[in-house]
């Protein structure tokens, strides 16, 4: 799945190969992707461009003027930019077609991405929007407020770190990472949590984070990158996918649990 790190990836070499291109045609093949109406989306895109993508935790935001699309990748959407003649692939649901007669085209295997026309001023009133919590660079993200957001929670830490409303961008991989890095035992209920495990989640996701951004992001299994960007990060991995490997701290072997229907993948020497 792609995660905070993938997304701005994908961002960054979006940014560098399709900006204001002119849009000549949208070819809608899976129409259950788009959450607007159909016709508003193709009218508002044609003859159109984008002028910059931006992104909010997992979320593409392109810019075209008066409205942003919406874009999320959910467990395996991908962007693959193409020359107009190529065969269109099974799994190739929206394609947006440049006036160079190349094609920016969403693959999603699982059909669970999702795309979303709004008009610019009603960005921060969108549902999947407003409810974002903030980014592991975020400074409003402080102990303070993962103290209260952790209060009276008997949920365990994986499942509080892949809450968006919490932390945004943050999942499965960076979470076993983080927790990993931290300390902190994955099952640990939210509310036994101190505030010095709050700064070392907070102090963790961001050197995770920034890292992971400057590798490309993770390729694995789950997620393969896509644009001609290989991810590299999943070279330092520590924790995630790394069962029956020796810890880094301490030499005993990385264990995987399912912590709500996740695997898990934490050291229990290290992380008790």
């Amino acid at each position: 799945m792609p995660e905070i790190a993938e997304v701005e990836t994908v961002r960054n070499t979006l940014k560098e190969k399709i900006l204001n291109k002119k849009i000549k045609d949208v070819n809608i093949i899976y129409s259950k992707m788009i959450e607007s109406n159909i016709e508003d989306f193709k009218t508002i895109l044609k003859n159109n461009s984008f002028k910059d993508i931006k992104r909010i935790g997992k979320w593409l935001i392109f810019d075209l003027g008066n409205h942003y699309l919406l874009s999320h990748l959910r467990m395996e959407g991908k962007y693959f930019i193409k020359g107009v003649n190529e065969k269109i692939e099974k799994h190739e649901h929206i394609i947006f077609t440049f006036e160079d007669n190349t094609d920016l085209r969403y693959h999603d295997t699982r059909k669970f991405g999702r795309m979303n026309l709004i008009k610019k001023e009603d960005l921060l009133n969108t549902e999947a929007i407003k409810k974002q919590g903030y980014e592991p660079f975020d400074s409003k993200l402080t102990s303070a407020y993962l103290l209260e957001k952790f209060k009276n929670k008997k949920i365990p830490m994986k499942t509080l770190l892949l809450d968006q409303t919490i932390i945004s961008g943050l999942g499965n991989i960076y979470a076993d990472e983080v927790l990993f890095a931290a300390k902190i035992n994955p099952l640990k209920k939210g509310e036994e949590v101190s505030e010095d495990e709050c700064t070392r989640i907070i102090t963790s996701s961001k050197e995770i984070i920034e890292e992971a951004i400057k590798l490309g992001g993770t390729t694995i299994k789950s997620y393969t990158s896509s644009l001609g960007v290989t991810g590299r990060f999943q070279q330092k991995l520590k924790a995630h996918k790394k069962e029956g490997a020796p810890c880094s701290n301490c030499g005993k072997p990385i264990v995987r649990i399912k912590v709500g229907g996740r695997s898990t993948y934490y050291c229990e020497n290290c992380q008790k």
